[in-house]
Order: structure tokens, then C-alpha cells, then sequence
């Protein structure tokens, strides 16, 4: 299946697997009413007050007070679109770089850009374990959010320290944690809150590899009852084979916490490194114990 383009509509899942007609109504379940909410303003510095709103920009809704600044946006979709940009120096002679991706709603515009942050030696060193920090920034450059990964095993015969990442938002304020958790065939995580108290649980396939088509990671409820999917998302035959360039998009409950959609973010990053990162001629991981 290709990826949605950019611009674009960001189709549902269909029955069975794969994706639907963006141009049909989506099945239930799967509300796509983006037309609805509050009234909305641009972000600062995109507004009338500074001349034209940028090409390509969303606008950011009016919110309750208490949202972390940057994420008032986040309040009102229910799916995201995280896009890597290509590296033409990795792509020509394999020398790893700092991952870019941008972040975009169902319309293909862009909401976030987000870059990995690390020196030369961890990236080129450690593959797609290296531990990093990643900034994230709205369309006015202000960093919203900051993801803290700590380098730590993969396999699945060490389960004492297997991945994780802490997600802040502000920096500086621990909204919530994404961790690995013990499983000898499926890739589990789970999505725990600033106390490290488990609010949801994501787990993937045996084998998460996407040949010729997509991965979903299905993220469930505490009562273990499905509420959205992490989705990688296949890209085409000649990016897959000669870029490590992913696209994902994320599904979650319109009126989820916007601090859980920030941590859920986070654990999309750390998905795309564990399975789907490649480094030089390194081959991707595609399941726990490979």
C-alpha cells in the first residue's frame, strides 16, 4: 500500500487491514470531523497582527488554560502525520545523521518539525540504540516538547533494562514515560503518566516488518479495549531499499489528555528507532529478538 500524500488526506484504516477511500465516509469509530470545534487563531507570529498567516501553517484553537504551551492544537484532532525527511549524506555514502521529521495534521499541514539531538560518535557508534534527546517545535520555533531517550538494551533475554523514553512538555516538565515492556515475541510498551502510573499499553506484531505494506501498533485502554494505532506506514519500494525514511500516523481519542498525545508522539520516535532505523549496512531490527 503507498503512504497518503502531502498534501493530503490522512485515510482510515479500513475492515481487515489497509486503508480506505479518503474520499468515503469512515467507518464508525473513526470520527474524521475536522470541521468541527471551536473558533481558531493562528499561532504567535502567523497571525493578521504580523501580515499574512504562513502557507501551509494550522491554526491553533482557542483552549481551556492549562494545556502545556505549543500543544493547544493537539486538542482538537485525533490523528497526526509524522514524516522523515531525507538525508541526502546517509543516503549516498551511509554516514548517520541527526533524524529530521516533520509533523503534520490530515491536511498535510505542518504542525511540528522535530531533530534528533546527539554527537557524531553515538549516532555512527551505537546504530539505532544511541540514546538522544529530541526537540520539538511549533511553527514559530518555540521548543514544545523534548524527548529524553537513555541508551538501553533490545533483547528480549535482558528484561531488566529494555527501552524507554521520558516525554516533557514544557522542557523541563515530565508529562509522561514510554516503556518497553518484557515480552519473549511481541513488542509491548507501556504509556504511563508523570507518576509512571500505566494509562494505556501499545503492542505490535511478531514480526515488525513492512514489507510491502504497513505496521500497526495497536494502543489499547487500561480495560485492554482498542482506542487507536501507531501505524508505519510503507513508502514505496525504492525509499524503503535505499533510505531509512519512514512515515507514520498516529490514531488516538479526540478528548485524550493532550499531554498523553505528546507521550504517544514520543512513543512513535521510539518505535521508528527500535524497528525501523537503519545505520550504514545494518540491517533493521524486526522483531524483540533479532
Amino acid at each position: 500500500m503507498s503512504a497518503p500524500g502531502y498534501p493530503g488526506h490522512f485515510p482510515y484504516p479500513a475492515p481487515g487491514g489497509g486503508y480506505g477511500d479518503p474520499n468515503q465516509a469512515p467507518p464508525p469509530g473513526f470520527n474524521m470531523g475536522y470541521n468541527q470545534g471551536p473558533p481558531v487563531m493562528y499561532q504567535p507570529g502567523q497571525g493578521p497582527e504580523y501580515g499574512a498567516p504562513l502557507v501551509g501553517a494550522a491554526p491553533v484553537p482557542l483552549v481551556p488554560i492549562g494545556i502545556p504551551p505549543g500543544l493547544e492544537y493537539l486538542a482538537q484532532i485525533d490523528q497526526i502525520l509524522i514524516h522523515q525527511k531525507v538525508e541526502l549524506l546517509e543516503a549516498f555514502i551511509g554516514f548517520e545523521t541527526n533524524n529530521q521529521y516533520e509533523i503534520k495534521n490530515n491536511l498535510g499541514q505542518k504542525i511540528y518539525t522535530a531533530k534528533e539531538k546527539n554527537d557524531c560518535c553515538t549516532r555512527n557508534c551505537c546504530g539505532a540504540l544511541r540514546s538522544f534527546d529530541m526537540k520539538i517545535k511549533d511553527n514559530t520555533d518555540r521548543e514544545v516538547i523534548r524527548l529524553i531517550r537513555p541508551f538501553r538494551c533490545v533483547s528480549c533475554c535482558c528484561p531488566c533494562c529494555l527501552q524507554e523514553m521520558e516525554v516533557q512538555a514544557p522542557p523541563g516538565t515530565t508529562v509522561g514515560y514510554v516503556k518497553q515492556d518484557w515480552h519473549p515475541f511481541l513488542p509491548k510498551f507501556s504509556i504511563q503518566g508523570a507518576n509512571k502510573e500505566t494509562l494505556m499499553r501499545l503492542e505490535g506484531p511478531c514480526f515488525a516488518c513492512n514489507c510491502c505494506g504497513d505496521v500497526s501498533f495497536e494502543l489499547k485502554g487500561k480495560d485492554e479495549t482498542p482506542i487507536g494505532r501507531i501505524t508505519k506506514q510503507w513508502s514505496g519500494l525504492l525509499k524503503e531499499v535505499f533510505t531509512d525514511t519512514d512515515n507514520f500516523g498516529i490514531q488516538f481519542p479526540l478528548d485524550l489528555d493532550v499531554k498523553m498525545k505528546a507521550v504517544l508522539m514520543g512513543a512513535c520516535f521510539l518505535i521508528d528507532f527500535m524497528f525501523f532505523e537503519k545505520v550504514g549496512e545494518a540491517n533493521q531490527r524486526s522483531s524483540v529478538f533479532s
